[in-house]
């Protein structure tokens, strides 16, 4: 199985399905989308995908951090490929797809397997947390309904805040490879490279919010709304959030297509009109996607003249895993898989 997952041809295969299906999630949409984009500003939308970019370029960084503050550090390159096409596994129905495609493309980097699951579950444990956070302090200045009707999502925050501690992170990760049959860590993340992941998380959130009220402002000041100031990105900001959190949370959509856009237009539909707040949605997914594209091509260009370490022939020996998989032992002492 290990020899399956390293074949060049299955993995472009499988990320030939990945990316064939979040260009699916547009184009099943696609009316609705393109009438959509059509009532935003070209400069609007190109200004909701450069924020989309650069937030995207700030979690790649958080990440990057956390990797290495558990002892494997990677180059930029490397790194952005790892993480951005694996994350196309996203828009594979089932919750573990981008996951299980990072660990997998960072076993080409000798980052043992426990490492990389680590890093990917604890950066997703800090998005979620800088983005709950957003969405607590923002919201209630801006939609108190969406915060009233979303309760639920807001009061998960003081508890996803303690899952931050050390102590917390070191026993949640032991606990979730102990039941993957993994070693446990060598080290857990330091503060040092904790801290580097919530700065790049937080300034990735702002671009987030930035590329919501890119699409959002068009609307607040051609319908006499908020205008284009702060209170609109506080809302822009807040509403993403809480939207985003609501997406990753139920976790049977993929990639949180649905719950997120209904979350989002929950949140805009006090301040502007249903209608509009369809737009923006939409429009938002669209972007989002986009994003996701734009960095899993940057990956792809930046892996070109690295090699796939291909699947050993017959009869090679096998190269040492630095990561190797427990075999249970029967009582006589022979491995359970022999017969």
């Amino acid at each position: 199985m290990r020899d399956l997952t390293r074949n060049p041809w299955l993995r472009a295969g499988l990320l030939a399905v990945a990316a064939g299906l979040a260009v699916y999630g547009l184009a099943s949409q696609w009316d609705e989308v393109h009438a959509a984009l059509a009532k935003l500003a070209w400069y609007d939308v190109a200004g909701a995908v450069a924020c989309v970019i650069a937030g995207l370029g700030c979690m790649l960084l958080a990440w990057r951090a956390l990797l290495a503050g558990l002892g494997s550090p990677l180059p930029l390159s490397a790194a952005t490929r790892v993480m951005f096409i694996g994350q196309l596994g996203k828009y594979v129905p089932g919750a573990v797809w981008a996951l299980a495609a990072q660990v997998e493309l960072a076993r080409d980097h000798d980052v043992p397997r426990r490492r990389s699951t680590a890093a990917s579950l604890v950066g997703m444990a800090v998005t979620l947390v800088v983005g709950l956070i957003a969405a607590g302090v923002m919201l209630p200045l801006t939609s108190a309904h969406a915060a009233g009707h979303y309760w639920w999502v807001l009061a998960v925050t003081p508890l996803a805040v303690a899952c931050l501690h050390p102590k917390v992170i070191r026993f949640g990760l032991n606990l979730a490879l102990r039941v993957l049959r993994r070693p446990p860590l060598e080290e857990s993340v330091s503060a040092a490279a904790m801290a580097r992941a919530l700065a790049w998380t937080t300034l990735g959130w702002l671009f987030y919010g930035a590329h919501a009220w890119f699409l959002i402002s068009d609307f607040a000041d051609r319908e006499g709304g908020r205008g284009g100031g702060w209170d609109t990105f506080a809302l822009a900001l807040g509403g993403y959030a809480l939207a985003w959190a609501v997406g990753f949370l139920i976790i049977f959509f993929p990639g949180g297509i649905g719950p997120r856009e209904v979350a989002l237009i929950a949140v805009l539909a006090p301040v502007m009109p249903s209608a509009s707040a369809l737009v923006v949605a939409l429009a938002s997914r669209v972007v989002m996607t986009i994003g996701d594209l734009a960095w899993a091509g940057t990956g792809l260009a930046l892996g070109k003249g690295q090699a796939i370490r291909p699947a050993a022939p017959a009869g090679t020996p096998p190269t040492p895993d630095p990561d190797p998989q427990p075999v249970p032992q029967r009582a006589d002492g022979s491995a359970s898989g022999d017969r």
